[in-house]
Protein backbone atom coordinates (compact mmCIF):
# COMPACT_ATOMS: atom_id res chain seq x y z
CA UNK A 1 0.00 0.00 0.00
CA UNK A 2 1.04 3.50 -0.63
CA UNK A 3 -0.13 4.98 2.42
CA UNK A 4 1.49 3.67 5.87
CA UNK A 5 -0.53 4.47 8.93
CA UNK A 6 -3.66 4.04 10.63
CA UNK A 7 -5.26 6.64 12.95
CA UNK A 8 -7.66 6.62 15.64
CA UNK A 9 -9.82 9.37 17.67
CA UNK A 10 -10.04 8.41 21.36
CA UNK A 11 -12.64 10.44 22.60
CA UNK A 12 -12.24 9.98 26.21
CA UNK A 13 -13.76 11.48 29.74
CA UNK A 14 -11.63 14.14 30.22
CA UNK A 15 -9.91 15.07 26.76
CA UNK A 16 -10.03 14.37 23.15
CA UNK A 17 -6.53 12.80 21.33
CA UNK A 18 -5.76 11.58 18.07
CA UNK A 19 -3.23 9.42 17.67
CA UNK A 20 -1.64 7.96 14.08
CA UNK A 21 0.12 4.58 14.80
CA UNK A 22 3.02 2.94 12.29
CA UNK A 23 2.85 -0.64 11.56
CA UNK A 24 4.91 -1.97 14.26
CA UNK A 25 2.05 -0.21 16.82
CA UNK A 26 4.26 2.39 17.50
CA UNK A 27 3.35 6.11 18.06
CA UNK A 28 4.47 8.36 15.29
CA UNK A 29 2.24 11.47 16.44
CA UNK A 30 -0.42 12.57 18.89
CA UNK A 31 -2.49 15.56 19.90
CA UNK A 32 -4.88 15.88 22.91
CA UNK A 33 -7.04 19.04 24.22
CA UNK A 34 -9.17 18.72 27.39
CA UNK A 35 -13.08 19.56 27.37
CA UNK A 36 -14.94 21.07 30.42
CA UNK A 37 -16.16 19.02 33.45
CA UNK A 38 -19.54 19.99 33.58
CA UNK A 39 -21.32 19.41 36.93
CA UNK A 40 -25.03 21.48 37.63
CA UNK A 41 -25.76 19.98 40.35
CA UNK A 42 -24.13 17.42 43.11
CA UNK A 43 -23.87 14.00 41.39
CA UNK A 44 -24.85 15.46 37.75
CA UNK A 45 -21.96 15.34 35.15
CA UNK A 46 -22.64 16.55 32.07
CA UNK A 47 -20.09 17.63 28.57
CA UNK A 48 -20.63 19.83 25.68
CA UNK A 49 -20.77 17.65 23.20
CA UNK A 50 -20.56 20.45 20.13
CA UNK A 51 -17.20 21.53 21.99
CA UNK A 52 -16.07 17.67 21.73
CA UNK A 53 -16.64 17.19 17.85
CA UNK A 54 -14.69 20.95 17.57
CA UNK A 55 -11.78 19.49 19.59
CA UNK A 56 -11.92 16.07 17.84
CA UNK A 57 -11.18 18.17 14.37
CA UNK A 58 -8.70 19.87 16.07
CA UNK A 59 -6.37 17.12 17.47
CA UNK A 60 -6.96 15.25 14.39
CA UNK A 61 -5.28 18.20 12.45
CA UNK A 62 -2.76 18.54 15.28
CA UNK A 63 -1.63 14.74 14.99
CA UNK A 64 -1.13 14.89 11.07
CA UNK A 65 0.66 18.28 10.87
CA UNK A 66 2.94 16.74 13.91
CA UNK A 67 3.64 13.79 11.89
CA UNK A 68 3.91 15.63 8.79
CA UNK A 69 1.28 13.79 7.10
CA UNK A 70 -1.61 13.96 4.37
CA UNK A 71 -4.59 12.40 4.68
CA UNK A 72 -3.17 10.39 1.58
CA UNK A 73 -0.84 8.70 3.96
CA UNK A 74 -3.46 7.54 6.24
CA UNK A 75 -5.55 4.30 5.45
CA UNK A 76 -7.80 4.14 8.02
CA UNK A 77 -9.25 5.26 11.17
CA UNK A 78 -10.41 3.93 14.08
CA UNK A 79 -12.82 5.36 17.31
CA UNK A 80 -12.55 4.64 20.73
CA UNK A 81 -14.67 6.61 23.11
CA UNK A 82 -15.84 7.08 26.47
CA UNK A 83 -18.83 4.46 26.91
CA UNK A 84 -22.35 5.07 28.54
CA UNK A 85 -21.78 8.48 28.24
CA UNK A 86 -25.13 9.42 26.02
CA UNK A 87 -26.29 11.71 23.91
CA UNK A 88 -29.59 12.93 22.00
CA UNK A 89 -29.12 15.41 19.03
CA UNK A 90 -31.43 16.44 15.79
CA UNK A 91 -31.04 15.22 12.92
CA UNK A 92 -31.80 17.65 10.79
CA UNK A 93 -29.83 20.50 12.64
CA UNK A 94 -27.14 18.24 14.06
CA UNK A 95 -27.91 19.90 17.51
CA UNK A 96 -27.70 18.33 20.73
CA UNK A 97 -31.21 18.71 22.54
CA UNK A 98 -28.65 18.29 25.98
CA UNK A 99 -25.44 18.17 26.83
CA UNK A 100 -24.03 14.67 27.12
CA UNK A 101 -24.79 12.49 30.48
CA UNK A 102 -21.41 11.25 31.36
CA UNK A 103 -20.97 7.56 32.31
CA UNK A 104 -20.27 8.71 36.14
CA UNK A 105 -23.91 10.67 36.29
CA UNK A 106 -26.15 9.50 39.15
CA UNK A 107 -29.33 11.57 38.01
CA UNK A 108 -31.05 8.64 36.95
CA UNK A 109 -31.17 6.15 40.69
CA UNK A 110 -34.75 7.33 40.88
CA UNK A 111 -35.08 5.84 37.15
CA UNK A 112 -33.48 3.26 38.00
CA UNK A 113 -35.40 1.92 40.92
CA UNK A 114 -38.69 3.12 39.19
CA UNK A 115 -37.44 -0.02 36.15
CA UNK A 116 -36.63 -2.00 39.03
CA UNK A 117 -39.79 -2.18 40.67
CA UNK A 118 -41.72 -3.63 37.26
CA UNK A 119 -39.81 -6.79 38.06
CA UNK A 120 -36.83 -8.35 39.45
CA UNK A 121 -34.84 -5.37 41.04
CA UNK A 122 -31.44 -4.72 39.75
CA UNK A 123 -31.09 -7.92 37.71
CA UNK A 124 -34.44 -6.96 35.72
CA UNK A 125 -32.23 -7.05 32.69
CA UNK A 126 -29.11 -9.39 33.33
CA UNK A 127 -29.91 -12.23 31.64
CA UNK A 128 -30.35 -9.86 28.13
CA UNK A 129 -27.98 -7.74 28.99
CA UNK A 130 -24.82 -8.68 31.24
CA UNK A 131 -25.81 -5.92 33.23
CA UNK A 132 -27.60 -4.70 36.25
CA UNK A 133 -29.49 -2.22 36.61
CA UNK A 134 -26.94 0.99 37.72
CA UNK A 135 -27.43 4.82 37.08
CA UNK A 136 -24.04 3.54 35.37
CA UNK A 137 -25.30 2.99 31.57
CA UNK A 138 -27.30 4.95 28.97
CA UNK A 139 -30.49 3.67 28.65
CA UNK A 140 -32.22 5.29 31.65
CA UNK A 141 -30.07 8.34 30.92
CA UNK A 142 -31.95 9.19 27.32
CA UNK A 143 -34.97 8.16 29.38
CA UNK A 144 -33.95 10.98 31.70
CA UNK A 145 -33.53 13.15 28.58
CA UNK A 146 -37.16 12.54 27.16
CA UNK A 147 -38.23 12.72 30.32
CA UNK A 148 -37.18 16.57 30.99
CA UNK A 149 -36.07 18.07 28.33
CA UNK A 150 -39.30 20.12 27.14
CA UNK A 151 -40.30 19.21 23.45
CA UNK A 152 -38.00 16.52 23.29
CA UNK A 153 -40.21 13.16 23.53
CA UNK A 154 -42.92 14.84 20.91
CA UNK A 155 -39.72 15.08 18.79
CA UNK A 156 -38.39 11.76 19.61
CA UNK A 157 -41.15 10.02 18.81
CA UNK A 158 -41.77 11.97 15.14
CA UNK A 159 -38.66 10.60 14.28
CA UNK A 160 -36.54 13.88 14.48
CA UNK A 161 -33.96 12.47 17.27
CA UNK A 162 -31.11 10.64 17.21
CA UNK A 163 -29.40 8.46 20.17
CA UNK A 164 -25.57 7.46 20.43
CA UNK A 165 -22.74 7.65 22.80
CA UNK A 166 -19.55 9.07 21.58
CA UNK A 167 -18.52 6.73 19.13
CA UNK A 168 -21.54 7.13 17.25
CA UNK A 169 -21.71 11.50 17.63
CA UNK A 170 -18.24 11.47 16.60
CA UNK A 171 -18.70 9.16 13.23
CA UNK A 172 -22.10 10.97 12.19
CA UNK A 173 -19.95 13.89 12.17
CA UNK A 174 -17.21 12.71 11.03
CA UNK A 175 -19.23 10.80 7.36
CA UNK A 176 -21.17 14.15 7.22
CA UNK A 177 -23.28 15.28 9.83
CA UNK A 178 -27.04 16.37 8.81
CA UNK A 179 -25.75 16.03 5.41
CA UNK A 180 -25.77 11.93 5.02
CA UNK A 181 -23.69 10.87 8.47
CA UNK A 182 -23.71 7.42 9.22
CA UNK A 183 -25.60 6.79 12.29
CA UNK A 184 -23.99 3.48 13.86
CA UNK A 185 -22.26 1.42 17.10
CA UNK A 186 -20.92 -1.38 17.34
CA UNK A 187 -21.66 -4.08 19.75
CA UNK A 188 -18.80 -3.30 22.48
CA UNK A 189 -20.81 0.59 22.80
CA UNK A 190 -24.73 -0.89 22.05
CA UNK A 191 -24.09 -3.51 25.32
CA UNK A 192 -23.47 -0.26 27.60
CA UNK A 193 -26.67 0.50 27.15
CA UNK A 194 -29.08 -2.24 28.72
CA UNK A 195 -30.89 -1.59 25.54
CA UNK A 196 -29.07 -4.63 23.74
CA UNK A 197 -29.17 -8.46 23.51
CA UNK A 198 -25.97 -10.12 24.55
CA UNK A 199 -26.48 -13.12 22.40
CA UNK A 200 -28.43 -11.48 19.18
CA UNK A 201 -26.42 -8.37 19.31
CA UNK A 202 -29.45 -6.48 18.39
CA UNK A 203 -31.65 -3.98 19.85
CA UNK A 204 -34.14 -5.25 22.14
CA UNK A 205 -37.54 -3.77 21.86
CA UNK A 206 -39.32 -4.88 25.42
CA UNK A 207 -36.35 -3.06 27.08
CA UNK A 208 -36.42 -0.02 24.79
CA UNK A 209 -40.18 0.04 25.46
CA UNK A 210 -39.79 0.17 29.31
CA UNK A 211 -37.68 3.32 29.32
CA UNK A 212 -39.97 4.58 26.57
CA UNK A 213 -37.32 5.29 24.10
CA UNK A 214 -38.40 5.19 20.48
CA UNK A 215 -36.72 2.58 18.57
CA UNK A 216 -35.99 5.23 15.32
CA UNK A 217 -33.11 6.63 17.73
CA UNK A 218 -30.95 4.20 18.05
CA UNK A 219 -28.12 3.38 15.76
CA UNK A 220 -27.52 0.71 13.44
CA UNK A 221 -25.56 -2.01 15.42
CA UNK A 222 -22.41 -3.39 13.02
CA UNK A 223 -19.20 -4.96 14.24
CA UNK A 224 -15.87 -3.75 15.78
CA UNK A 225 -14.17 -3.82 12.28
CA UNK A 226 -15.18 -3.29 8.95
CA UNK A 227 -15.84 0.05 6.76
CA UNK A 228 -18.78 2.34 7.78
CA UNK A 229 -18.30 5.22 6.18
CA UNK A 230 -15.49 7.38 4.92
CA UNK A 231 -14.41 10.71 6.25
CA UNK A 232 -16.48 13.98 4.95
CA UNK A 233 -15.06 16.09 1.79
CA UNK A 234 -14.66 19.23 4.42
CA UNK A 235 -12.86 16.74 6.76
CA UNK A 236 -9.26 16.79 7.82
CA UNK A 237 -9.12 13.20 6.93
CA UNK A 238 -10.79 13.75 3.48
CA UNK A 239 -12.09 10.85 1.89
CA UNK A 240 -10.51 8.39 4.42
CA UNK A 241 -12.38 4.84 5.31
CA UNK A 242 -13.62 4.73 9.30
CA UNK A 243 -13.02 1.20 9.85
CA UNK A 244 -13.22 0.63 13.59
CA UNK A 245 -15.10 1.50 16.60
CA UNK A 246 -14.43 -0.29 20.29
CA UNK A 247 -15.46 0.95 22.97
CA UNK A 248 -12.29 2.41 25.34
CA UNK A 249 -11.71 -0.29 27.72
CA UNK A 250 -12.61 -3.33 24.99
CA UNK A 251 -10.08 -1.25 22.56
CA UNK A 252 -7.67 -1.18 25.41
CA UNK A 253 -8.04 -5.23 25.80
CA UNK A 254 -7.04 -5.46 21.94
CA UNK A 255 -4.38 -3.26 22.23
CA UNK A 256 -2.81 -5.27 25.28
CA UNK A 257 -3.29 -8.08 22.43
CA UNK A 258 -5.65 -9.67 25.41
CA UNK A 259 -7.22 -11.92 22.76
CA UNK A 260 -7.21 -15.23 23.86
CA UNK A 261 -9.54 -16.34 27.22
CA UNK A 262 -8.14 -16.14 30.39
CA UNK A 263 -6.09 -13.15 29.59
CA UNK A 264 -6.65 -9.65 31.12
CA UNK A 265 -5.52 -6.00 31.46
CA UNK A 266 -6.36 -3.14 33.68
CA UNK A 267 -6.83 0.24 32.74
CA UNK A 268 -5.91 2.91 34.74
CA UNK A 269 -7.77 6.64 33.85
CA UNK A 270 -10.84 8.70 34.80
CA UNK A 271 -12.06 5.45 36.56
CA UNK A 272 -10.36 1.57 36.49
CA UNK A 273 -11.63 -1.01 34.27
CA UNK A 274 -10.06 -4.57 34.27
CA UNK A 275 -11.85 -7.09 31.39
CA UNK A 276 -10.70 -10.68 31.37
CA UNK A 277 -11.45 -12.45 27.66
CA UNK A 278 -13.87 -14.98 27.87
CA UNK A 279 -13.39 -16.43 24.31
CA UNK A 280 -16.94 -16.70 22.53
CA UNK A 281 -19.52 -18.31 25.25
CA UNK A 282 -20.69 -15.35 27.53
CA UNK A 283 -20.10 -16.22 31.76
CA UNK A 284 -22.54 -14.46 33.69
CA UNK A 285 -20.81 -12.91 36.55
CA UNK A 286 -21.91 -14.60 40.00
CA UNK A 287 -19.63 -11.93 41.99
CA UNK A 288 -20.79 -8.41 40.71
CA UNK A 289 -18.82 -8.26 37.57
CA UNK A 290 -20.49 -7.08 33.86
CA UNK A 291 -20.69 -9.69 31.32
CA UNK A 292 -20.09 -7.68 27.98
CA UNK A 293 -18.94 -8.11 24.36
CA UNK A 294 -15.36 -8.19 24.37
CA UNK A 295 -15.06 -7.36 20.34
CA UNK A 296 -16.65 -8.50 16.95
CA UNK A 297 -13.99 -8.34 14.49
CA UNK A 298 -16.02 -8.42 10.85
CA UNK A 299 -17.83 -11.95 10.24
CA UNK A 300 -15.84 -13.65 13.30
CA UNK A 301 -17.63 -14.84 16.08
CA UNK A 302 -18.48 -12.21 19.11
CA UNK A 303 -15.66 -12.58 21.83
CA UNK A 304 -17.13 -11.86 25.35
CA UNK A 305 -15.48 -10.18 28.33
CA UNK A 306 -16.15 -10.04 32.38
CA UNK A 307 -15.66 -6.96 33.54
CA UNK A 308 -15.06 -5.31 36.71
CA UNK A 309 -15.85 -1.25 36.51
CA UNK A 310 -14.35 1.19 39.09
CA UNK A 311 -15.82 4.61 38.59
CA UNK A 312 -13.04 6.53 40.24
CA UNK A 313 -9.23 6.05 40.29
CA UNK A 314 -7.54 8.67 37.71
CA UNK A 315 -10.61 11.35 39.23
CA UNK A 316 -9.06 10.93 41.98
CA UNK A 317 -6.26 12.85 41.45
CA UNK A 318 -7.82 15.21 39.11
CA UNK A 319 -10.15 16.19 42.54
CA UNK A 320 -7.95 16.82 44.53
CA UNK A 321 -6.00 18.88 42.04
CA UNK A 322 -9.02 20.97 40.82
CA UNK A 323 -11.32 20.97 43.44
CA UNK A 324 -9.03 21.03 46.82
CA UNK A 325 -5.67 22.34 44.85
CA UNK A 326 -3.76 19.93 46.92
CA UNK A 327 -1.49 19.84 44.08
CA UNK A 328 -0.77 21.92 40.94
CA UNK A 329 0.11 18.26 38.53
CA UNK A 330 -1.44 14.95 38.75
CA UNK A 331 2.25 14.00 38.53
CA UNK A 332 2.92 15.30 42.09
CA UNK A 333 0.78 12.88 43.82
CA UNK A 334 3.61 10.73 43.67
CA UNK A 335 5.99 12.93 45.16
CA UNK A 336 4.08 13.66 48.15
CA UNK A 337 3.26 10.08 48.62
CA UNK A 338 6.91 9.31 48.58
CA UNK A 339 7.99 11.59 51.47
CA UNK A 340 5.67 8.77 53.56
CA UNK A 341 6.52 5.20 54.45
CA UNK A 342 2.82 4.29 54.53
CA UNK A 343 -1.07 5.84 54.62
CA UNK A 344 -0.22 6.86 58.46
CA UNK A 345 -3.38 4.64 59.07
CA UNK A 346 -5.64 6.91 56.68
CA UNK A 347 -8.06 4.99 53.91
CA UNK A 348 -9.88 6.80 51.33
CA UNK A 349 -12.60 5.65 49.60
CA UNK A 350 -13.72 7.57 46.66
CA UNK A 351 -17.24 6.61 46.05
CA UNK A 352 -18.34 10.06 43.99
CA UNK A 353 -20.73 8.16 41.97
CA UNK A 354 -21.95 5.40 44.42
CA UNK A 355 -19.72 2.34 44.29
CA UNK A 356 -19.11 0.06 40.90
CA UNK A 357 -18.03 -3.38 40.79
CA UNK A 358 -18.44 -5.24 42.75
CA UNK A 359 -21.09 -3.63 45.17
CA UNK A 360 -23.49 -2.04 42.60
CA UNK A 361 -24.08 0.15 45.61
CA UNK A 362 -25.42 4.24 43.90
CA UNK A 363 -26.97 5.06 48.10
CA UNK A 364 -22.46 4.89 48.74
CA UNK A 365 -20.61 8.18 48.59
CA UNK A 366 -16.64 8.92 49.20
CA UNK A 367 -15.17 8.51 52.73
CA UNK A 368 -11.52 9.51 53.97
CA UNK A 369 -11.52 7.43 57.41
CA UNK A 370 -8.69 6.94 60.16
CA UNK A 371 -7.64 10.01 60.45
CA UNK A 372 -5.51 11.28 63.52
CA UNK A 373 -2.85 14.32 63.82
CA UNK A 374 -0.17 12.28 62.95
CA UNK A 375 -1.66 12.39 59.31
CA UNK A 376 -0.43 14.67 56.66
CA UNK A 377 -0.44 15.51 53.42
CA UNK A 378 2.23 12.78 52.27
CA UNK A 379 -0.35 10.11 53.70
CA UNK A 380 -3.65 11.48 52.20
CA UNK A 381 -1.91 11.26 49.01
CA UNK A 382 -0.62 7.94 49.98
CA UNK A 383 -4.33 7.27 50.62
CA UNK A 384 -5.12 8.50 47.09
CA UNK A 385 -2.86 5.93 45.08
CA UNK A 386 -3.50 2.75 46.92
CA UNK A 387 -7.30 3.43 46.58
CA UNK A 388 -7.03 2.45 42.81
CA UNK A 389 -4.65 -0.69 43.90
CA UNK A 390 -7.42 -1.78 46.55
CA UNK A 391 -10.24 -1.12 44.25
CA UNK A 392 -9.06 -3.43 41.47
CA UNK A 393 -7.60 -6.32 44.05
CA UNK A 394 -11.58 -6.47 44.65
CA UNK A 395 -12.54 -7.00 41.43
CA UNK A 396 -9.40 -9.14 40.39
CA UNK A 397 -11.00 -11.50 43.58
CA UNK A 398 -14.58 -11.55 41.81
CA UNK A 399 -12.79 -12.08 38.53
CA UNK A 400 -11.03 -15.10 39.86
CA UNK A 401 -14.00 -16.37 41.29
CA UNK A 402 -16.01 -16.10 38.55
CA UNK A 403 -13.56 -17.63 36.39
CA UNK A 404 -12.06 -20.04 38.49
CA UNK A 405 -8.51 -19.59 37.33
CA UNK A 406 -6.84 -17.41 39.45
CA UNK A 407 -4.79 -14.90 37.61
CA UNK A 408 -1.13 -14.85 37.46
CA UNK A 409 -0.33 -11.79 36.25
CA UNK A 410 -1.75 -8.58 34.93
CA UNK A 411 -0.98 -6.16 32.08
CA UNK A 412 -1.47 -2.39 32.86
CA UNK A 413 -2.02 0.20 30.50
CA UNK A 414 -3.34 3.73 30.90
CA UNK A 415 -2.26 7.12 31.99
CA UNK A 416 -1.75 6.21 35.49
CA UNK A 417 0.98 3.63 34.72
CA UNK A 418 3.90 5.95 34.72
CA UNK A 419 3.31 6.30 38.68
CA UNK A 420 6.21 3.63 40.03
CA UNK A 421 4.86 3.97 42.97
CA UNK A 422 1.40 2.88 42.13
CA UNK A 423 2.70 0.20 40.29
CA UNK A 424 4.85 -1.28 43.30
CA UNK A 425 2.23 -1.12 45.76
CA UNK A 426 -0.04 -2.37 42.87
CA UNK A 427 1.66 -5.64 42.99
CA UNK A 428 2.20 -5.77 46.74
CA UNK A 429 -1.50 -5.44 47.46
CA UNK A 430 -2.12 -8.39 44.44
CA UNK A 431 0.33 -10.66 44.94
CA UNK A 432 1.21 -11.12 41.45
CA UNK A 433 3.28 -9.29 38.97
CA UNK A 434 2.23 -5.92 37.59
CA UNK A 435 3.02 -5.73 33.05
CA UNK A 436 3.59 -2.62 31.41
CA UNK A 437 3.64 -2.15 27.90
CA UNK A 438 5.77 -0.12 25.77
CA UNK A 439 2.85 1.26 24.14
CA UNK A 440 0.59 2.27 27.47
CA UNK A 441 -1.80 4.15 25.32
CA UNK A 442 -3.58 1.12 24.43
CA UNK A 443 -6.64 2.46 24.28
CA UNK A 444 -6.40 4.40 20.82
CA UNK A 445 -3.85 1.61 19.43
CA UNK A 446 -6.44 -1.04 20.45
CA UNK A 447 -9.22 1.10 17.76
CA UNK A 448 -6.15 1.56 15.16
CA UNK A 449 -5.69 -2.22 15.26
CA UNK A 450 -9.37 -2.63 14.56
CA UNK A 451 -9.49 0.25 11.80
CA UNK A 452 -6.46 -1.57 10.35
CA UNK A 453 -7.59 -5.41 9.99
CA UNK A 454 -11.01 -3.91 8.43
CA UNK A 455 -8.59 -2.80 5.14
CA UNK A 456 -6.06 -5.09 5.02
CA UNK A 457 -3.59 -3.31 6.95
CA UNK A 458 -2.50 -5.95 9.48
CA UNK A 459 -3.75 -9.42 8.28
CA UNK A 460 -5.02 -10.96 11.73
CA UNK A 461 -4.53 -11.79 15.32
CA UNK A 462 -0.88 -12.74 14.77
CA UNK A 463 0.43 -9.20 14.15
CA UNK A 464 -1.44 -7.57 16.87
CA UNK A 465 0.78 -10.35 19.32
CA UNK A 466 3.94 -9.56 17.62
CA UNK A 467 3.35 -6.10 18.19
CA UNK A 468 3.08 -6.10 21.95
CA UNK A 469 6.28 -5.41 24.24
CA UNK A 470 7.05 -5.72 27.44
CA UNK A 471 8.10 -2.09 29.04
CA UNK A 472 8.18 -2.95 32.26
CA UNK A 473 7.56 -5.37 35.02
CA UNK A 474 6.98 -4.97 38.91
CA UNK A 475 7.13 -7.95 41.26
CA UNK A 476 5.09 -8.06 44.67
CA UNK A 477 7.58 -7.09 47.91
CA UNK A 478 4.81 -7.32 50.48
CA UNK A 479 4.44 -9.95 52.92
CA UNK A 480 1.54 -11.39 53.34
CA UNK A 481 0.18 -10.33 56.81
CA UNK A 482 1.24 -7.14 56.06
CA UNK A 483 -0.63 -7.36 52.45
CA UNK A 484 -3.65 -8.82 54.07
CA UNK A 485 -4.24 -6.45 57.09
CA UNK A 486 -4.47 -3.75 55.08
CA UNK A 487 -6.96 -5.22 52.59
CA UNK A 488 -9.34 -5.75 55.85
CA UNK A 489 -8.50 -2.23 56.89
CA UNK A 490 -9.72 -1.19 53.11
CA UNK A 491 -12.41 -3.36 53.65
CA UNK A 492 -13.81 -1.74 56.68
CA UNK A 493 -13.52 1.43 55.22
CA UNK A 494 -15.42 0.23 52.53
CA UNK A 495 -18.52 -0.28 54.52
CA UNK A 496 -18.45 3.15 56.02
CA UNK A 497 -19.78 4.44 52.34
CA UNK A 498 -23.02 2.33 52.60
CA UNK A 499 -26.76 4.05 52.97
CA UNK A 500 -24.97 7.80 53.06
CA UNK A 501 -27.89 8.68 50.12
CA UNK A 502 -31.57 7.88 51.74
Amino acid sequence: MPSSYVAAIDQGTTSTRAMIFDHSGRVVASDQREHEQIFPKAGWVEHNAEEIWENTRTVTGGALAKADLNPTDIVAVGITNQRETALVWDRKTGKPVYNAIVWQDTRTDKIVDELGGLGGGQERYRDRTGLPLATYFSGPKVKWILDNVEGVRARAEAGDLLFGNMDTWVLWNMTGGPDGGVHVTDPTNASRTLLMDLDTLSWNEDNAADMGIPMSMLPEIRSSSEEYGRVRERGVLAGVPIAGILGDQQAATFGQACLSPGEAKNTYGTGNFVLLNTGTEKVMSQNGLLTTVCYKIGSNDTVYALEGSIAVTGSLVQWLRDNLGMISTAAEIEEHARTVEDNGGAYFVPAFSGLFAPYWRSDARGVIVGLTRFVNRGHLARAVLEATAFQTREVIEAMNADSGVPLKSLKVDGGMVVNELLMQFQADILGVPVIRPVVNETTALGASYAAGLAVGFWEGEDDIRNNWAQDKEWTPAMDEQTREAQFHNWKKAVTKTFDWVE
